[in-house]
């Protein structure tokens, strides 16, 4: 027999809605048996949930693959603690006795900041990564905090935080009532979006069109995006916030800024003063270095001014490069001169259902950077991160501070970041490295305990971090869709566990415990604001209009209650988790509304627009628009490129994901192969290292240009990956020192980076 149940995809940030099939009568195959050998229920398909609020029934092969993620038999289902110099299971207390004991161990004798601790990708898709690692990096009393966002959209948080005075406020695209979108350095046919979250991308494009819209797409690739485009541009790798610089230049020099900026006027500053430092990077000085006519440039300039509405989106093609916070900040200096900012149509704030209410405008702290810097290097820290790749020499340098611990959540750095060997050593070295991760992977075999979460299906859902970026408000929550096994935490139990351990009060505390501590916190706050919908009320009172529920909903019901669509503890119609409880595919909360000024936080309580760390990172993009650019230059400007069926480094062992155009394969044009004398097979060398890859050949890469995917790599002999193993690919990373650094934001220069390339 099966049944069928609801549950959010996990798999990225389209966050589609997925009807899952499961099998009620357990498997007969191994890898569907409990570690006890009792057969259970497991999950046999996937396919588009039509009645989903979000997404209608869009699905994508890695939706579809959910499946074979859930019942991966690489899978771990028991810790692993080293022994002997090898991996053991061991039981759940044990495991968890062990990472505590030998964290604190180290916390007591050389601090909290002596142990590092690393976020990774898919923690962004799980309730434990979203709302408890936080409380995990604090219990553990370290400011060496350090993510995947320093790999990927760190620039974006970066320039959202000086425009708008807070790094978590985002301007996403009104996908479905802009005229004109364009996208600079973004596939998001393939990636289905990202920095916005937006179910069936692909079928908003076809959407634009269908109504008659324009769409534009910046890339030095003609991407599967790029191929619906009415025009396509295809500048050279890196130079995007010189181009972005030209168009702002182009709107003041022909009048095309907005009239009152298109009603916000009063909610902005600094425009006559970036007017004056941008004014000599125009269409003409930036063309030889962006490799785009003058009059192209000039032409989107005033296709964007002139368009009814017009959204500018940009991604990681516009953040991990050089001047990646350069163009982050344009991206939006260019929507706000257009008058496109806060409009339907151009680029709006999200209003997520358990964000804080609107509360009334006023001035905020600001945003601000280099709070504190990195030991050896000096980085400054940016919304409360130092860069990742500056964990290996913060472990090999001796002296005060010295990393010596390392806590990672859903992380892989070791692959996904540049230094994975210095930082393989490292951890080797280490006084002990925990990771809460399912898989034996390239970072997790240098652990001395592995925490493993269980299933997506054993788990429960709730995107409180992507709804942040939704183009479309809604309230979603999967409880878990296959029981637990007896005696197996679920992920945020793990975290839970070890919040308390490191806290004093023993893994084998409540672990509601935290979540209580963080309602009665909360809600301390909210009753003294006379501005909350629960200001002068009890906190006791508020406390026991909670369900009596796990802890993990009883603080989502505050936030909802709390949020812009809550009912304020009954202070008001309005939404709580038993609403969204009983609505097993979704509540649809509507279209963006707009939020200036209620939504800034800067020091004036107006949009920044020319903020002095920005204003002054203009010389440095002044430089190299002014350098002299040598020609007959033999190396080629390397991009990655983002494949359909993959997401970064940890859905190659699916076989349903495998083979296809989802290749590990350096990309090059044809004028490029047959001037380095390229057939089949390439060697590449960077500042890194170098590789020897497969080669494809095709006009669909500008030519000067190479592309290699990121996260591939799978060929280490200690990992437990059987199908990426069986087609490892190369880590692009390799080839990258690491040393160059956007430095405004700590991101690391991915894109755009100069290599040579050669027959193998």
């Amino acid at each position: 027999m099966t049944r069928t149940a609801p549950r959010i995809c996990p798999l990225c940030e389209a966050t589609c809605g997925l009807s899952l099939v499961v099998d009620t009568h357990g498997g007969p195959i191994e890898e569907h048996a409990e570690a006890d050998g009792h057969l259970r229920e497991h999950v046999t398909g996937a396919r588009g949930d039509a009645d989903d609020v979000f997404s209608h029934g869009y699905i994508c092969p890695k939706g579809a693959s959910f499946p074979q993620l859930d019942n991966d038999p690489d899978r771990l289902e028991r810790p692993l603690v080293t022994r002997d110099g090898r991996f053991v299971e061991v039981g759940w207390d044990e495991a968890l006795d062990e990472a505590v004991t030998r964290l604190r161990a180290v916390i007591d004798t050389h601090g909290g900041s002596s142990v590092g601790f690393y976020l990774g990708n898919p923690s962004a898709h799980t309730i434990a990564g979203t709302m408890y690692a936080p409380l995990l990096a604090r219990a553990i009393g370290t400011r060496n905090v350090f993510s995947a966002g320093t790999l990927d959209q760190m620039p974006k948080q970066a320039a959202s935080g000086y425009l708008f005075g807070h790094a978590g406020t985002f301007a996403v695209p009104d996908l479905d009532r802009t005229d004109h979108l364009v996208i600079i350095g973004a596939n998001p046919v393939v990636s289905n979006g990202s920095m916005a979250t937006a179910a069936n991308f692909p079928g908003k494009l076809n959407a634009l069109r269908h109504r008659g819209g324009r769409l534009t797409v910046i890339d030095p690739a003609r991407t599967r995006t790029a191929r619906l485009a009415d025009t396509h541009l295809a500048p050279r790798p890196g130079t995007d916030a010189a181009l972005l610089a030209a168009i702002v230049t182009c709107l003041f020099d022909e009048g095309l800024v907005a009239d009152d900026l298109g009603g916000i006027a009063t909610h902005v500053q600094g425009v006559d003063e970036l007017r004056r430092e941008i004014g000599d990077l125009t269409p003409e000085r930036v063309a030889p270095y962006c490799d785009v006519p003058a009059e192209d440039i000039r032409g989107l300039a005033r296709a964007i001014a002139s368009a009814p509405s017009a959204a500018v989106y940009g991604r990681l093609g516009t953040t991990v490069v050089e001047f990646g916070t350069l163009g982050s900040w344009l991206i939006d200096v260019v929507n706000v001169l257009t008058g496109n900012l806060d409009r339907p149509g151009g680029v709006m704030f999200p209003t997520a259902p358990t964000a804080p209410a609107p509360r009334p405008a006023r001035p905020g702290r600001g945003f601000r950077t280099g709070r504190w810097r990195s030991r050896v290097s000096g980085h400054p820290e940016v919304a409360g991160e130092l860069p990742a790749v500056a964990m290996a020499e913060e472990f090999e340098t001796p002296g005060e501070g010295q990393l010596r611990a390392l806590v990672t959540v859903a992380g892989n750095p070791v692959l996904s970041a540049p230094n994975g060997g210095r930082l393989a050593a490292a951890l080797d070295a280490a006084d002990v490295v925990v990771c809460v991760d399912p898989y034996l992977n390239e970072t997790t075999r240098h652990a001395d305990v592995i925490l493993p979460p269980p299933r997506p299906s054993q788990s429960p859902h709730f995107d409180a971090i992507l709804n942040n970026l939704a183009v479309r408000a809604n309230a979603r929550y999967s409880p878990r869709v296959l029981p637990l096994p007896d005696g197996r935490p679920d992920e945020i139990d793990i975290v839970c566990r070890l919040i308390l351990g490191l806290s004093g009060a023993g893994i084998d505390a409540d672990t509601g415990l935290v979540d209580e501590q963080v309602i009665a916190a909360t809600l301390s706050k909210e009753v003294t604001d006379p501005h909350s919908s629960v200001a002068g009320r009890d906190v006791e009172t508020l406390v026991a209009m909670l369900p009596d529920a796990p802890g993990h909903q009883r603080r989502l019901d505050m936030m909802l209650r709390l949020g812009a669509y809550g009912d304020g503890f009954g202070a008001r119609e309005g939404l709580t988790f038993a609403d969204v409880l009983a609505a097993p595919h979704g509540i649809d909360l509507g279209p963006m509304c707009p939020r200036l000024p209620g939504v800034l936080r800067t020091a004036s309580g107006k949009v920044e627009l020319a903020p002095d760390p920005l204003i002054g990172d203009l010389a440095r993009l002044r430089a190299a628009v002014h350098a002299e650019h040598a020609t007959g230059d033999p190396s080629l400007l390397l991009v990655g490129r983002r494949h359909l069926r993959s997401n970064n480094s940890w859905m190659h062992n699916l076989p349903a994901l495998t083979g296809g155009t989802n290749r590990c394969t350096l990309q090059m044009h044809p004028d490029d192969a047959a001037r380095l004398g390229i057939d089949g097979v390439a060697t590449i060398r960077g500042a890194g290292g170098s590789l020897t890859v497969p080669v494809e050949i095709t006009s669909d890469i500008k030519p000067g240009v190479a592309s290699v995917p990121h996260g591939w790599g799978h060929d280490d002999a200690e990992t437990r990956l059987s199908v990426a193993a069986a087609e490892p690919g190369v880590n692009v990373n390799i080839l990258n020192d690491g040393t160059r650094i956007d430095p405004l934001s700590g991101t690391v220069v991915l894109n755009g980076l100069r290599v040579v390339v050669g027959p193998a």
